[in-house]
């Protein structure tokens, strides 16, 4: 089945980067020093781009059919959100970086769960995966953990010296908490024998851990989060579908990327405008900008795709 070759193949191809992300963190750290930034910005920057495009579709799945007028509102209530997001967190950094760290976190283990849910229903599982389980744990290995390691303070000097103590000093009862509620994850998931569940935690532990906190988010959002979602597109789109009834996989997931791209371009271009207006240096404001741009599009982008992972997760 051409649908079951795509999820399994996203699922393999995330982990396998998440591995190869892991093993370059150490030698790159060893080589070049765990301090260099240069490496960690260029990893993060390519692993962001990767991840822009995914949620560019959202019109098309949201309204499939919809009318040009009812398009262009949608279009314009979507973006109207985002640029209220920038600003929110333009203006109130800490408050603004907090609220995204929450939001991201159950984004992104709600749609890691409702993926694996689609995934088993494919194979004809009959044993399902308890959003309970796996979700907490899968949002706030990625999200929370290198925000709170050793090395966050270097990566969050980069991105901007305001969300250095985001955390006001909690860092140790944070990693507590992330613990023990990984650990209770892996328990449940141990007890039901869903071991390859169990193998992406680990990874994503272990990513969070070892590579420096501005590669660990980037690596997740672009790599994994972002191919995930768009596997899970390719069940919406037309065309998609279209070449899944041809046996085409490859060619159903590409039809899921390439009208994401020019959201690539168009980010890259808003970013830099925004960088300009803001008055400052590009080189030194764009991973701030970029991140907070993305961050924004996340808050539109997690409305419209509650009722794709609702859906999954019923069924």
């Amino acid at each position: 089945m051409a649908k079951l070759k795509t999820f399994s193949r996203v699922r393999t191809f995330s982990s396998a980067i998440v591995a190869v992300a892991i093993v370059l963190s150490i030698l790159f750290s060893s080589w070049l020093g765990a301090d260099s930034l240069n490496w960690q910005v260029v990893m993060a920057v390519v692993a962001l781009a990767i991840g822009i495009p995914h949620g560019a579709l959202d019109h098309l799945v949201t309204l499939p059919k919809a009318q040009p007028i009812k398009m262009a509102i949608f279009i314009f209530i979507y973006v109207a959100i985002a640029l209220a997001a920038i600003w929110a967190i333009l203006q109130w950094n800490i408050w603004g970086f907090i609220a995204v760290v929450i939001m991201s976190a159950t984004h992104f283990g709600i749609g890691d769960s409702a993926f694996i849910s689609e995934l088993n229903r494919l194979r004809g599982s009959s044993s399902s995966l308890p959003l309970w389980a796996y979700a907490p744990a899968a949002g706030l290995l990625p999200v929370v953990i290198p925000l709170v390691n050793n090395r966050s303070t270097e990566a969050l000097t980069k991105v901007n010296n305001s969300l250095i103590n985001w955390h006001h000093g909690y860092t140790s009862e944070i990693q507590i908490a992330v613990a023990v509620i990984t650990t209770l994850s892996a328990m449940a998931l141990i007890s039901r024998k869903r071991y390859r569940d169990l193998l992406d935690l680990a990874l994503l532990a272990t990513l969070a851990s070892v590579a420096p906190p501005l590669v660990a988010f980037a690596v997740y959002f672009g790599c994994w989060h972002a191919m995930r979602h768009t596997a899970r597109l390719t069940s919406l789109l037309p065309r998609s579908i279209a070449a899944y009834e041809k046996g085409n996989s490859r060619g159903a997931f590409m039809h899921a990327v390439i009208p994401g791209l020019p959201a690539l371009a168009g980010t890259l271009i808003f970013v830099a405008l925004l960088a300009g207006f803001s008055h400052q240096n590009v080189s030194d404001n764009f991973l701030w900008l970029t991140l907070v741009t993305i961050w924004a599009l996340t808050v539109p982008h997690m409305i419209v795709t509650a009722k794709l992972d609702r859906a999954a997760l019923k069924n």
